[in-house]
């Protein structure tokens, strides 16, 4: 893997990135969509924003991305796909992804759906998240009944 600054020809900043958008085989396009990476047979996954799209891959913004393997599966609600994807360079809070193959429906069976685990498991944290939601606003409740009385 490449240094995040420096492209495969060694150049770094604009020049690097006009190196790079050559090295493209398509232009990508400005986006601003919702994205899940799902990794680890379909047991792991984190949301993503998909900032630059083309049919061959994508740059993601994420919050961490030093727990990503080389290759994961990126589902976008939007479009209802999920692509094959592998990870070409990292910077800050940035990714670049080749796809691997073709757009592939979201609805049809694939490998890329999560996995009856991964949907309890996310089920479960759903349902935590909702319960403390819950409690935040009995509290809020609360406070205000004794502001008023």
């Amino acid at each position: 893997m490449m240094p995040a600054n420096r492209n495969p020809r060694g150049r770094t900043g604009l020049a690097a990135m006009s190196d790079m958008s050559e090295l493209r085989r398509e232009t990508r396009l400005r986006t601003f969509l919702k994205g899940r990476i799902i990794f680890n047979n379909g047991n792991s996954s984190m949301d993503c924003l998909i900032r630059d799209l083309s049919g061959s891959g994508a740059r993601l913004m994420l919050s961490q991305t030093a727990t990503l393997p080389d290759g994961f599966d990126l589902f976008i609600p939007a479009k209802e796909r999920t692509h094959k994807a592998t990870l070409r360079w990292r910077k800050d809070d940035s990714i670049g992804v080749t796809f691997a193959e073709e757009l592939v429906r979201a609805s049809a069976p694939t490998a890329a759906e999560p996995s009856v685990a991964a949907l309890l498991a996310r089920i479960h944290e759903l349902e935590a998240e909702n319960a403390a939601l819950r409690r935040q606003l009995k509290e809020a409740e609360a406070m205000l009944l004794e502001r008023t009385a």
